[in-house]
């Protein structure tokens, strides 16, 4: 192909033969106790391998991993493994691999490679009556399992095939701004967006594309400096952890390439240089080997709300921030697997440092940490102003309960008050309300923040010359019932704490005044008169505690406390250097 990119078809090469060394490596012993989609990750890669080499010593541990697969099938044709039983979607995962290794063994005229790729497309032909009735549990699963099943139409076409597929897609497509229903990085990339390229590929379906740039689009704006795409917002696993650019490297290759995207361009040369996870998917996808076109950065300062997913990044020259109002706890009143439960408010990355999460927690009966209802922006400013401005608002409230006139039994109604449940028949009675609530002000850099130095400048001490600096100014005022709070600062590991008060372990309380953490200065400006009873320390809420369990942040943490009705101001800065 006189267009391929030879950088990228090295790397490939380079990780797919590191890959099947592992695996040549393995016993039949630790074959046996690893679940399907691992064993179908395996054949895919020595396929895949085999395609690029003809190496025919790849072919006899590939036939007996599917060996190994077909043991594994329930008698209605599924891989059973795993919490979830006879599992259309699961096994589609495992499908998706493994119909892509019979398309790779298929394509060459070597006897060997055709009777091992008879054998795959055999045992998926055992399968596909239960992929084309079957149901799936969340909405990523929709599309690996249309994404299966395209690509055994591709393999042997089928009506019944495609029109199942059809009353998927007839759903849509669960994305608004840019973002998938569940909000995750790690099932964007892992899932929705590869599935949508096949399926797009293998019906003909060019508008299933656009909804992978857009996700894509979305994605540049959730990128970090450090390489990761931001998960708080996400409704999933994902969201308590990084997931790094290199997942999305063969979308963002694809994408690229086929809408001539210079800005996904650029991304896919930081995921690339990342790492080439699974590399039998680019082998498998011949497009994405071609040459990209010219990478072009994002422009600096920019910002983007995603106004449902109550989140606003701020990309500026020196600092990158992420304000977030879009728990759906508000709303459910519960933590739950898919709901997005983080209590994070500020995320802010600044050269070296790193505050990972700025959260506030207090003491009011139990319900946890400040967690918004609402987000609002204030309108666009000119560059030579402030900055933007998030105010994220929540009111909690908790009940006393008055008598209900008695039976002389003692017996009421199991009812649930919303925080805990017990037999009061909580409905029926009188209430008694006690409310809280808690209004964040979020002040973001100004767009023109950083400034370079003339030559006179710089001949001058750095102390007599005033620089700008990226400063985000966070305001908290909490109203109502007169309770403890504490303002927790999590910074990544990596740097020193000055001008605060140890208090055991990697904690620190800062009452007044300053304290430094690696280049991020974090100033009282304003606070409570009353101090807090309570230690300095983060309170997950009743929804954890009750299961012995927490959501904690990890990190060094910052403290700074008071008592409610109270206001705190805080300036949060980082010296250009």
């Amino acid at each position: 192909m006189t267009d391929s990119d030879p950088e990228f078809t090295a790397r490939v090469r380079t990780a797919l033969e590191r890959e099947v060394r592992g695996i040549r490596t393995e016993t039949g012993d630790l074959w046996c106790q690893l679940q399907h989609r691992r064993l179908a990750e395996r054949v895919k890669a020595l396929a895949a391998a085999w395609h690029l080499t003809g190496d025919s010593g790849l072919l006899t541990p590939a036939a007996q991993l599917t060996g190994l697969l077909r043991e594994r099938q329930n008698p209605g044709g599924l891989f059973r493994g795993g919490d979830n039983v006879d599992s259309p979607p699961d096994s589609a995962f495992s499908v998706n691999d493994l119909a892509d290794a019979a398309r790779l063994l298929r394509e060459a005229d070597d006897q060997s490679a055709q009777r091992l790729a008879d054998r795959l497309v055999h045992l998926l032909d055992t399968m596909t009556p239960a992929l084309v009735k079957g149901g799936v549990h969340t909405p990523n699963h929709r599309w690996e399992l249309s994404a299966a099943l395209a690509r055994l139409h591709r393999l042997a076409p089928r009506p019944e095939i495609a029109a199942r597929v059809g009353q998927w897609l007839a759903e849509g497509i669960d994305i608004e701004d840019g973002l998938y229903s569940e909000r995750s990085a790690n099932y964007a990339a892992a899932v929705s967006n590869p599935s949508l390229l096949v399926i797009a590929d293998v019906f003909d379906r060019p508008d299933l594309l656009d909804a992978v740039e857009a996700n894509l689009t979305a994605t540049l704006d959730l990128l970090m400096p450090d390489g990761t795409v931001e998960t708080v917002l996400s409704r999933r696993q994902d969201q308590t952890r990084r997931v790094p650019l290199r997942e999305y490297l063969i979308p963002l290759r694809a994408l690229a390439i086929l809408r001539d995207r210079g800005d996904l361009a650029w991304a896919a040369g930081i995921a690339l240089e990342q790492g080439v996870p699974a590399p039998a998917n680019a082998v498998v996808m011949p497009l994405v080997n071609r040459r990209l076109p010219a990478p072009v950065a994002p422009a600096v300062p920019r910002q983007r709300l995603f106004a449902a997913a109550g989140t606003l990044v701020a990309h500026g020259p020196d600092s990158t921030a992420v304000v977030f109002g879009g728990s759906d706890y508000p709303r459910h009143r519960r933590i739950r697997s898919g709901l997005a439960n983080s209590p994070t408010l500020l995320r802010l990355h600044a050269g070296a440092t790193v505050l990972e999460s700025v959260r506030l927690s207090r003491t009011f009966f139990g319900l946890g940490p400040f967690r918004a209802e609402t987000l609002t922006l204030s309108p666009d400013t000119p560059a030579d102003e402030a900055g933007p401005v998030v105010t994220l608002t929540e009111t909690v409230s908790a009940a006393y309960y008055q008598p209900l006139p008695g039976d002389g039994t003692g017996r009421y109604a199991l009812t649930d008050d919303g925080r805990f449940s017990a037999a009061m028949d909580f409905a029926r009675r009188p209430r008694d309300e006690v409310s809280l609530t808690t209004r964040v002000r979020v002040a973001l850099p100004q767009a023109g923040s950083h400034r370079c130095l003339s030559a006179a400048e710089t001949a001058v001490e750095a102390s007599s010359v005033l620089r700008s600096v990226p400063r985000v100014d966070l305001t908290v005022d909490i109203d109502g019932a007169a309770v403890d709070w504490a303002l927790e600062l999590a910074f990544r590991p990596g740097g020193t704490m000055t001008g605060a008060r140890a208090i055991g372990g990697c904690r620190w309380h800062l009452e007044s005044g300053t304290a430094t953490y690696g280049g991020l200065h974090v100033t009282v400006v304003e606070a409570s008169e009353t101090a807090s009873e309570s230690d300095p320390g983060y309170h997950p809420g009743e929804d954890y505690a009750f299961l012995g369990g927490t959501d904690a942040a990890d990190g060094v943490l910052l403290y700074v406390t008071g008592k409610a009705p109270s206001r705190l101001r805080l300036s949060i800065t980082a010296p250009v250097v």
